[in-house]
């Protein structure tokens, strides 16, 4: 089932803007002319052989050291290129929507990102996107809601309070 097919299987309002081709989420906040905390970002990672969908701002990085605690797992790594075209065959690589729920995997989404009205991301294409209010999302992918990310911009890490249990992803 296509994510289209599933938002109008559930009756869900949502809407789709066309642009130019944009591979990065980052590229997608500028193009839609949103900050980059509404842009949902889909990462997938392999943790102990299982795969996670992890639903995270634009302008914020994944912790894998955070998920491998969150999930109590061994071995964590982002999904290869070759790992995400066999998962998300119906999505043009880069492209994959935010609902792990669609392919079988379950989805994990940063607090960060919890806190906006309404969210968007690329839904399969590079040159479309869906808007859906963060109550639909989080109805219709059902996320696990963590803490995974850290910022992505140096200067918002250096405006953070001092923290000594921080986990410090540049090793300063």
């Amino acid at each position: 089932m296509t994510l289209y097919e599933y938002l109008n299987e559930q009756h869900c309002p949502y809407r789709v803007t066309e642009h130019e081709a944009v591979y990065t989420a980052e590229q997608l906040a500028t193009v839609e002319h949103v900050p980059g905390r509404k842009v949902a970002k889909p990462v997938v990672i392999r943790a102990d052989g299982k795969f996670y969908v992890c639903v995270l701002p634009a302008d914020r990085k994944i912790d894998l050291y955070a998920l491998q605690k969150h999930l109590d797992a061994h071995n964590v790594r982002l999904a290869s290129e070759t790992e995400m075209s066999h998962l998300f065959m119906d999505s043009e690589l880069g492209a994959e929507p935010p609902f792990g729920n669609l392919y079988d995997l379950p989805t994990l989404m940063d607090k960060k990102l919890a806190k906006d009205k309404e969210i968007v991301f690329q839904a399969g294409s590079h040159e479309r996107s869906v808007w859906i209010s963060m109550k639909q999302y989080k109805k219709l992918a059902e996320p696990t809601i963590c803490s995974f990310s850290y910022p992505a911009s140096f200067d918002e890490i250096e405006s953070m309070p001092f923290d000594p249990f921080f986990y410090d992803p540049y090793g300063i």
